[in-house]
């Protein structure tokens, strides 16, 4: 089967493998669509924390299932994505409930081998059920479940005031989940086809360039001099991360889903004033699965708003360079392999 491996950062090669064979307790999945996502764009620049080279990246994956051991419920044939964060299941995390946080956290296209091949074997634990949505919404199904974490971990009611900062995908994801929690979102971001974006495709009623000097008064002018009750980093940018401690009301919560290499530094004064939460937020769980599922199948997202760009397997080495330039203008691009 081909393959595409991640040699060195700024280098991608087609190679070949054998077709996997199937072994105890996992699955194989006839790989249909693959989702372009940051973590591969960041891999492919030499930034991404925990990565190692050479690695065939993917993990934003929709496919037939051709064959499986022990996945009781499933058939041959039928349409799946998959829960790419492989855990122990015995360690303090996972007994406690927190699997996508596993002490020895495996993740699919990072720790190992991802889906940037024709065929991938996956742990038959981690098929998920594509119900009545298509290949594309399929592989939109992973990083709108980072958004529902982040939601769920944010805990956010109805009638809140929640500030994304950041309007790539999973940001984007952030703002549809917190917009489907009652929130009135704020998006921000420096890029402003992306805000554009948010305002005319996901209907964002709030809108801020951070390269702007007033955001602390369209801040406090749209939350009636409150600030936002949730601040939400999705940059992974250092300087974004530092700055939004600011921008929280008191009591607020602060939580970090995009992830830099460095220190994070703020006024403790400033923080402790505020009787502030600090969380972070990492992967997604089968339950934030079964939320985007269900969303996306009862009309709540539409997942075709996200796709800008679509490629054949064999243009994505010509085409990966591309997707780091902001003005490519790309939201999502979709890797098609049928």
């Amino acid at each position: 089967m081909k393959t595409l491996v991640c040699t060195t950062p700024g280098t991608l090669a087609y190679g070949a493998a054998a077709k996997p064979e199937l072994t105890k307790g996992n699955a194989i999945i006839k790989i249909k669509r693959i989702g372009i996502c940051g973590t591969d764009l960041h891999a492919f620049e030499g930034t991404q924390p925990y990565f190692e080279y050479p690695r065939i990246l993917g993990h934003e994956l929709a496919g037939e299932l051709v064959d499986f051991d022990d996945a009781p419920g499933f058939r041959k044939g039928e349409a799946v994505t998959f829960i790419p964060y492989y855990n122990c299941g015995v360690c303090i995390a996972c007994r406690s409930g927190k699997p996508n946080c596993c002490t020895k956290m495996q993740v699919c296209g990072v720790h190992v081998d991802g889906g940037m091949a024709e065929y991938l074997t996956v742990p038959s634990s981690s098929l998920v059920h594509g119900g009545s949505l298509s290949y594309d919404a399929l592989a939109l199904v992973e990083p709108l479940a980072i958004g529902a974490h982040a939601v769920r971990r944010a805990g956010i009611q109805p009638g809140e005031h929640v500030l994304v900062v950041g309007a790539g995908p999973i940001g984007l994801g952030i703002m549809e989940l917190a917009r489907i929690a009652g929130a009135t979102v704020i998006a921000m971001d420096i890029n402003e086809t992306r805000l554009a974006f948010c305002k005319e495709k996901l209907a964002i009623p709030y809108i801020i360039n951070a390269n702007g000097h007033d955001i602390m008064e369209q801040l406090s002018e749209i939350t009636n001099a409150d600030m936002p009750t949730v601040v939400m980093d999705a940059t992974g940018s250092k300087q974004a991360i530092q700055s939004s401690f600011q921008y929280m009301a008191h009591g607020a919560r602060y939580v970090l889903v995009g992830l830099q290499k460095g220190e994070v530094c703020f006024s403790h004064p400033e923080f402790h004033k505020r009787e502030a939460t600090l969380m972070s937020s990492r992967n997604a769980t089968r339950e934030d699965f079964k939320k985007v599922i269900s969303s996306m199948e009862n009309g709540l997202i539409d997942p075709e708003a996200y796709i800008t760009h679509r490629v054949r397997f064999d243009q994505v080495q010509h085409d990966f360079n591309s997707w780091l330039k902001p003005e490519t203008g790309v939201i999502k691009a979709m890797v098609e392999l049928e």
